[in-house]
């Protein structure tokens, strides 16, 4: 679960960013104290800064998995990755992705001040 966070994960945890919720975005507000993500190839950054962040989410009572699209047949590149609620509920599935990937990562953004991720039903 903590894999590539190293010895830092327990303390990374828990940090509680700024969340501001809407009906299509997440957007992650960087507060003094959070921690950045670095890590260009094979998206490592980005995929430190959701695995973080799924951990938050989840310790608030939501039930999301971090994968890359394409293992859920989604046609986009294989290393974009997207966080997605596990079950159905209510019916649905949602997903909060980088709207963005080609032109920055999430780490990028959260590293210069804030993320927003995309949220859509699958």
């Amino acid at each position: 679960m903590l894999s590539g966070l190293g010895a830092y994960a327990p303390r990374l945890f828990s940090i509680m960013p700024k969340l501001i919720w809407t009906k299509k975005t997440l957007t992650v507000v960087r507060e003094p104290g959070d921690p950045k993500f670095y890590g260009n190839a094979n998206a490592a950054g980005e995929s430190k800064f959701l695995h973080w962040l799924k951990g938050i989410l989840n310790s608030e009572g939501r039930d999301l998995i971090k994968k890359r699209m394409y293992k859920d047949g989604h046609m986009v590149d294989d290393m974009q990755q997207y966080l997605r609620s596990r079950k159905i509920t209510n019916g649905e599935i949602y997903a909060l992705y980088n709207n963005h990937w080609a032109i920055s990562g999430l780490n990028e953004d959260f590293n210069k001040g804030s993320a927003v991720l995309t949220i859509v039903k699958l």
